[in-house]
């Protein structure tokens, strides 16, 4: 096998190692212009997408692969398109990672491996380019390969990027350096931003780890563990497991019958508790409930535990999971009658979204003992439902969606309720203006609404931006509102003109 095709250390051929330089260049370049002075929008789409491109051209799966990969990418990232957001850069750098997995056969097929493959990927991946460097170093001078000025080259490199570095540093943070600088009139020297010199560091690194993956090597204690577990202890033995789901599941039936009665049942609750008291007092605290059984049944149903093969542990647990799984549905039932009396929340609505999770965090925990399955299998099921729901919330858009059930929900147009918070929805921003244009045509005699509604208008039109790069189509789709006269029909005067 000749030199150039050769396998080099990280599983890539020497001749990938340069196109992979290359390509980490010219992307370093390419996120400057993009995304460095941008917010995630339109600029961070394409920057992923010519990533996705460079994953796939670079990669050694086979052509199939690496196209689904570049399809992953991509659908990961369409969040950005739809709105900028912190969550829909980070699904879409999520997405890059998996993509450059599976583009390099790194990608396990069981779903029981997939987090850990994860994690030792994504702990080695900031470390990738300052590794290989290291290695290349090392590689040339052993070898012999290339001329002495190359290898005197690499001597200097470190030096000479450290060195304007700290200079870069000193200048931003020393008015005297900084004057010195000034003086000896090198305008055609234009030292770039600290800030800008490390989101390059940063991306390259990025950019580096994910054309050349490689996972975290970790060592194998599986029989260690098997021999731990398979301790025997008086503590957390098979008698004091069964004692406390006996115990946990009397004291969770009370709670239970106490819910039905009165949450599910309508009955009437003792004179100075109203019905959102009940259902304030209850939803958090018996969230981290949940949560805290959880604990305990993943602690004894562990793999070669005292009660994964005890017939009756397993009856008691299906029990008590089943039990908590009804509070969570109580909380949500809770929440839901509190907002109807206090109107609905960002914190609120999250807490709804995260009470979901739990009750589906514990079914899996059910299926994870019924079908005998790992607890590796019952974290990759429980990443996979929560990137599912975040991917879906990043396209919702929550203010909106808000402000309109606030307002159709309102004393004003209800009849009943809690008036609406004009403060709390000048807070969700301006798209929320739909749902308040709907409210100032039920209500016309709503001033403040009206003054309102004009200065959120103007606050959009002012904090509108130019770039390209910060385009989205839920702005788009606000701006077309504003400009096509929607609403309360008074946007002659809040549109540019």
């Amino acid at each position: 096998m000749s030199e150039a095709i050769a396998p080099a250390r990280g599983g890539f051929p020497v001749r990938h190692q340069g196109w992979s330089v290359i390509a980490t260049l010219a992307l370093v370049i390419l996120a400057d212009v993009l995304i460095f002075s941008a917010l995630p929008g339109l600029g961070w789409f394409a920057f992923i997408l010519v990533t996705a491109t460079a994953i796939y051209a670079l990669g050694s799966a086979a052509v199939r692969k690496r196209s689904a990969a570049g399809a992953f990418a991509m659908l990961a990232a369409l969040p950005l398109v739809e709105s900028p957001s912190l969550l829909a850069a980070l699904l879409a750098l999520a997405g890059l990672g998996v993509a450059a997995l599976s583009a390099n056969d790194q990608l396990p097929k069981l779903l029981d491996a997939i987090p850990s493959v994860l994690l030792r990927f994504a702990t080695l991946l900031p470390f990738r380019l300052f590794g290989d460097a290291l290695l290349a170093s090392s590689h040339v001078s052993q070898q012999g390969l290339g001329s002495s000025i190359l290898r005197h080259a690499l001597g200097w490199l470190v030096p000479l990027l450290f060195l304007a570095i700290f200079t870069t540093l000193f200048v931003a943070a020393n008015p005297l350096i900084d004057g010195a600088f000034t003086q000896l009139s090198l305008d055609w020297i234009a030292l770039p931003q600290p800030i800008r010199v490390f989101f390059w560091m940063a991306v390259a690194a990025a950019i580096w780890g994910l054309l050349r993956p490689k996972l975290l090597p970790v060592r194998n204690s599986k029989a260690e563990a098997v021999i731990m577990a398979r301790s025997e202890s008086a503590l957390f033995g098979a008698a004091a497991i069964t004692r406390s789901l006996v115990l946990f599941n009397v004291l969770f039936a009370v709670q239970t019958v106490l819910d039905l009665f009165y949450l599910w049942g309508g009955a009437s609750l003792p004179d100075g508790l109203s019905y959102a008291d009940y259902a304030h007092r209850g939803a958090f605290p018996l969230i981290a409930t949940a949560l805290f059984a959880a604990v305990f049944v993943l602690a004894a149903m562990r793999p070669h535990g005292h009660g994964i093969n005890n017939t009756l542990i397993r009856r008691l647990v299906y029990i008590w999971v089943g039990q908590n799984v009804l509070l969570c549905i109580s909380s949500i039932l809770r929440l839901d009658l509190y907002v109807e009396v206090y109107s609905l929340t960002e914190l609120r609505l999250a807490a709804g979204i995260w009470m979901v999770l739990v009750a589906i965090g514990l079914v899996l925990i059910v299926l994870r003992i019924w079908l005998q399955r790992s607890n590796n299998w019952l974290i990759a099921t429980n990443l996979l439902s929560l990137a599912s729901v975040l991917y879906a919330c990043a396209w919702v858009d929550f203010s909106a969606l808000i402000a309109g059930f606030n307002v159709e929900h309102s004393r004003e147009l209800k009849g009943d309720g809690v008036a609406l918070d004009l403060g709390y929805l000048r807070e969700l921003g301006p798209t929320a203006l739909p749902a308040l244009d709907r409210y100032i045509s039920a209500v016309p005699e709503a001033e403040e609404a009206i003054a309102l509604r004009r200065l959120m208008a103007e606050e959009f039109w002012a904090g509108r931006s130019e770039d390209w790069r910060d385009w989205s189509w839920r702005e788009q789709r606000l701006s077309h509102y504003l400009d096509s006269g929607s609403g309360n029909g008074d946007n002659r005067i809040l549109s540019p003109s």
